[in-house]
């Protein structure tokens, strides 16, 4: 089903509902909601899963930093009352649970959000949406399902605990968003090395599935266009907040991802225009073939205008016709229309029509 279809028909089950209404808008079947969570200080790191959210509530500001990840949104009821004990707005746990969310940031009192989406490329462009929500004493991520980059952070925050305690909370979230833009990078290219090949095959042997290539790939370069321009406004959002929450040694790291942000927006944007090259260029090949085709066609249809003509005069069937009672008419005649193809082949040739 395609994307636009999908999200309509997800929406559309939405209609009439209060706004904050907990549902999980998905293009797959939500997954088991499971929450773990790793908290760390100088000297120590600990991670656990957590079964009852409520006692959520019981965490304290006692200089460790925390990451609760929550993956999979069948238990919606887990949402709510992780907004209970975080006193999160109900409209923020609704847009975690919307997949289809497009990327953005919002600051609140208490904490701020952000929505993004973790892409990765195997036949064609698949996307995780990540919801990250800072609070005081926590950092929270809402996923549909497994994020394989995410244990990545959990490694490195194993090998540098230390560094990352000093540089605070708020550097998780930047480690968090790094991994995130890194993950177009990685997508990038696979999609270039399948450029190339379309590119190759299209010069050599275009056919028609080369250009349901061509189109699967222009739909799925329109999908990160409409996932990848949101995340300027975004990034910008973060950077220009007001939040004690972010330090100025973090503004710098986010600076950087600014910069990664707009590097991908120039690359989906080269990557558009090349498929519509490839388009043009698969057009023109086709047309080429046909070109030959046609002139090959036209070469021997010329060749046989003459030999019909002389074939046409002596099949009229007329009494008095002299080179009928000739004996060496027949081999006659054939052995002057092959001369005639000849003649006419070399001067192709020399025209270098063939």
């Amino acid at each position: 089903m395609p994307i636009l279809k999908q999200h309509s028909t997800k929406e559309s089950s939405k209609a009439g509902m209060a706004p904050g209404t907990l549902i999980g808008i998905s293009e797959t079947e939500p997954a088991k909601t499971i929450v773990n969570c790793i908290e760390f200080d100088d000297s120590s790191l600990q991670e656990y899963s957590i079964v009852d959210i409520k006692n959520l509530k019981k965490i304290e500001n006692d200089g460790k930093i925390r990451w609760i990840e929550i993956k999979g949104l069948l238990d919606i009821d887990k949402i709510e009352n992780l907004g209970q004990a975080f006193n999160i707005h109900p409209l923020t746990l609704e847009d975690s649970l919307n997949t289809y969310l497009r990327p953005k940031f919002e600051n609140f009192d208490n904490y701020f959000f952000i929505s993004l989406k973790y892409v990765f490329f195997k036949e064609e462009i698949t996307s995780k949406q990540i919801s990250i929500i800072v609070a005081e004493n926590v950092i929270i991520t809402i996923s549909e399902s497994e994020v394989p980059g995410f244990e990545n952070i959990k490694q490195r925050i194993k090998d540098n605990k230390n560094k990352i305690t000093k540089s605070g909370k708020d550097y998780l979230m930047y480690m968090i968003i790094d991994m995130i833009v890194d993950s177009y990078f990685l997508a990038f290219e696979s999609i270039g090395d399948k450029i190339e090949d379309i590119e190759d095959n299209v010069l050599k042997n275009p056919d028609s599935e080369i250009m349901d290539q061509i189109y699967s790939l222009k739909r799925q370069m329109i999908y990160l266009r409409k996932i990848t321009w949101p995340m300027r406004d975004m990034i910008s959002g973060i950077r220009r907040s007001d939040s004690e929450m972010i330090s100025q040694t973090t503004q710098i790291y986010l600076n950087d991802v600014s910069d990664h942000i707009i590097q991908i927006i120039d690359t989906v944007e080269t990557y558009r225009d090349m498929i519509s090259e490839l388009r043009e260029i698969y057009l023109s090949s086709i047309s080429n073939k046909m070109n030959e085709v046609m002139k090959v066609l036209t070469i021997i249809a010329t060749i046989f205008i003459p030999l019909t003509f002389i074939a046409g005069i002596y099949g009229m069937n007329f009494h008095f016709m002299p080179e009928l009672g000739w004996a060496l008419g027949y081999p006659a005649t054939i052995i002057f229309m092959i001369a005639i193809s000849l003649v006419m082949i070399l001067f192709f040739r020399k025209k270098r029509w063939i």
